[in-house]
């Protein structure tokens, strides 16, 4: 498995984020990569309001998080989002974060469809009965890194886990959407693995909470991904070429990309690298 990746892609105004807080992050134990990508780290204490906003990676998210103005710690599992997500950060807080590898959660929860979960956030105990408040509060007073990732693999050591060969499959083939900007066309990918268009969506519903492709637009894995390397280049550079993107992206032309990096960022892309270029 890979280790994990220091970009900043899904990420909307990196700068204005790394800016404001402490993000950081470390692989879980070797046993665990093969079901979480990543653990993530963020420490913040703000003298104003800052909302972030992120185009969601296809990937569940168990955290641990404590905010001065929401009293105790908590635990939330938060399924992949079907929209924009925002997150209001003020005064001090901390969250530790467990990403998921698309696939990698429902071996935990296996009497249930990953989709379940798609587009909603919860209460972490009402999945896992162990992450009661003391657990949260365990994990995210500790003091270092160190100590809260030896903390978050405890917990993910003691949690009933399943293994399953159908989840496996399913991280490997949105690795593959991922990595492999030559993948535009659903039912050219699923001959390609062997699989009907069918086969294929039912096993990102049960497995990764939303289709490989076509609507909602929100659903498609393909779509994240893509829009993620558009933001990239759109926060890095001041001269990018639209239309060579649109077509390395596997875009049919520059306006189909405009739309739908509109449609998910919120902004045109020139708009975008503007406010990036201005500090945001």
């Amino acid at each position: 498995m890979e280790a994990p990746r220091h970009d900043t892609r899904g990420i909307v105004d990196p700068s204005g984020l790394l800016n404001r807080v402490r993000f950081r992050r470390h692989e879980p134990a070797e046993p665990l990569r093969r079901y979480v990508e990543w653990y993530w780290l963020i420490d913040w204490d703000l003298p104003a309001p800052y909302a972030s906003h992120i185009v969601p990676h296809p990937a569940v998210n168990l955290t641990f998080q404590w905010d001065e103005d929401e009293g105790s710690p908590y635990g939330e599992v938060t399924g992949v989002a079907l929209g924009l997500y925002t997150r209001k950060l003020t005064g001090r807080g901390r969250v530790c974060g467990v990403k998921f590898r698309p696939g990698g959660f429902r071996p935990y929860t296996p009497e249930a469809p990953v989709s379940r979960w798609t587009g909603r956030a919860l209460p972490a105990q009402e999945v896992f009965p162990q992450a009661t408040g003391d657990a949260a509060h365990a994990i995210v007073t500790l003091a270092d890194d160190q100590a809260r990732v030896a903390a978050l693999d405890a917990f993910l050591h003691a949690l009933p886990c399943t293994p399953d060969p159908q989840a496996d499959l399913a991280t490997a083939l949105v690795q593959h959407i991922r990595a492999d900007r030559t993948v535009r066309r659903v039912g050219d990918f699923a001959r390609a693995q062997g699989l009907s268009v069918r086969a294929l969506q039912r096993l990102f519903s049960a497995y990764v909470g939303v289709s490989p492709w076509g609507c909602p637009l929100w659903g498609r894995v393909i779509l994240r991904y893509r829009i993620h390397e558009a933001l990239e280049h759109a926060g890095t550079r001041t001269d990018v070429d639209w239309a060579t993107l649109a077509a390395e992206l596997g875009y049919a032309d520059q306006a189909h990309l405009v739309r739908d990096f509109t449609a998910t960022v919120g902004v045109p892309p020139t708009a975008y690298v503007a406010e990036a270029g201005a500090g945001g």
